[in-house]
């Protein structure tokens, strides 16, 4: 087993430190250009539709970029490809603030600007595992999910306020700022490391090396189990999707909404860390695949229709049981190689946002038909099916030995270096 990691470990290390830092400034700088843009579109166009295009067109470029440009960071030095893209994500940001800008040209910026976010967390994550070997990798992904995390929240939150009290385009001038400041703490701060993909390998087609990466992730029955259990999180999300129509059910309003948005956020913050830091990495292995279950099986209690009380604390539960992800991940790590891992963590993060963004979809016309607490209901009982059915499948394709030797060897595969691992979702 390695020895035991603690995060004043993970903090002492300077290209972690600069690591954490650009994630905060990238994330909350993300969500308040995202939510500055939507206010300002729907205030000059008064569409709720344009709205909601403006907002999607933050999350749609996850998808090209997380199918073709996530392999850049395999095939040139991370940390260039970081900073590259906090530069060139400043200047898109830049444009935005020119007045009179057409309000197509800023959704194209928006655009644009996204599109380079699948190859900066990419990079992100597949550097992480050279900064923080053994344990402390596993303590350094918690710290980076809640941030990620928390980083969203209050990026919508100081979106809203940024906009409410000094306007749109200052607040797109600070969103700026942050990739500056980002890309300046990763160049001054991580080292440079050479490319990780061997240059025979990187002279092939972007279409080739797409197919060669889903031919890694899903040829491989390890990869594609561990694959398949983070992509759970379309199912017990779903809460999400329907939060307005569920508070809506319950007599709440606006406020009612937003605690249900809340709570599936709220408790992984604070279990994530706990989970990394106090539960040894042999039995998270172990736990992984029963928390799997258990965080879309919880759901299905809102059947019983339950108070707006008692639904947040379910939903809560729900949300920390997720914390199996901070298992999936390093597992998924120790088994992807190292030139392959911006492309597999691409592609993972890829299937989070699809994966999410169908099944809100799906949930909100099921909606329209039954009441939303039997459509989250229903979603937790089928992710619970799957989870069952991966779970079961991770324990017959685990190496020989059973969870402990399953876990011994992630440890140590872990500790000898710079090895694979999967980053966040």
């Amino acid at each position: 087993m390695p020895p035991r990691a603690t995060f004043r470990d993970v903090f002492a290390v300077r290209e972690f430190r600069a690591l954490w830092f650009s994630e905060v400034l990238s994330v909350a700088g993300d969500r308040l250009a995202l939510v500055a843009l939507t206010l300002l579109v729907f205030q000059h166009t008064g569409s709720s539709l344009f709205a909601a295009i403006t907002y999607a067109a933050g999350y749609l470029p996850w998808v090209i970029g997380g199918l073709f440009l996530a392999d850049v960071a395999d095939r040139r030095p991370r940390r260039s490809v970081m900073v590259v893209c906090d530069v060139v994500r400043a200047v898109l940001v830049a444009a935005m603030v020119i007045p009179n800008v057409p309000i197509g040209v800023l959704v194209a910026l928006l655009f644009a600007t996204t599109m380079f976010a699948p190859p900066f967390e990419s990079a992100r994550a597949a550097i992480t595992p050279d900064i923080l070997p053994g344990e402390r990798y596993a303590l350094g992904t918690a710290v980076i999910q809640t941030t990620f995390l928390a980083g969203q929240v209050l990026g919508a939150v100081g979106g809203g306020l940024a906009v409410a009290f000094i306007g749109v385009r200052p607040a797109l001038v600070i969103d700026a700022a942050t990739f500056v400041l980002s890309g300046a703490f990763i160049g001054l701060g991580v080292r440079s490391r050479p490319a990780a993909a061997r240059p025979e390998g990187a002279e092939s087609s972007a279409l080739a090396r797409m197919r060669d990466g889903f031919q890694l992730l899903f040829g491989d029955q390890a990869l594609r189990t561990l694959l398949l259990l983070g992509w759970l999180v379309a199912f017990y999300t779903i809460p999400e999707g329907v939060a307005a129509p569920y508070a809506a059910s319950l007599g709440g309003g606006s406020i009612a909404t937003g605690l249900v948005l809340a709570s599936t956020v709220f408790s992984t913050t604070i279990v994530t860390p706990l989970f990394s830091r106090l539960v040894r990495p042999r039995r998270r292995l172990a736990w992984m695949g029963p928390l799997a279950v258990l965080t879309c099986a919880t759901l299905v209690l809102t059947a019983l229709r339950p108070s707006l009380a008692v639904s947040l604390v379910i939903f809560s539960l729900s949300a920390a049981f997720g914390v199996y992800q901070l298992a999936a991940n390093t597992a998924f790590v120790v088994r992807v190689p190292n030139d392959r891992r911006a492309q597999a963590f691409g592609i993972a993060n890829m299937g989070v946002i699809v994966g999410q963004g169908a099944a809100f979809v799906a949930a909100g016309a099921a909606a329209e038909v039954v009441a939303p607490a039997v459509v989250i209901a229903v979603g937790g009982g089928i992710g619970a099916i799957v989870g069952l059915v991966l779970t079961l499948r991770w324990r017959h394709v685990s190496p020989p030995g059973g969870r402990h030797a399953a876990g011994r060897r992630a440890g140590r595969a872990a500790t000898r270096s710079s090895v694979p691992l999967r980053g966040s979702s």
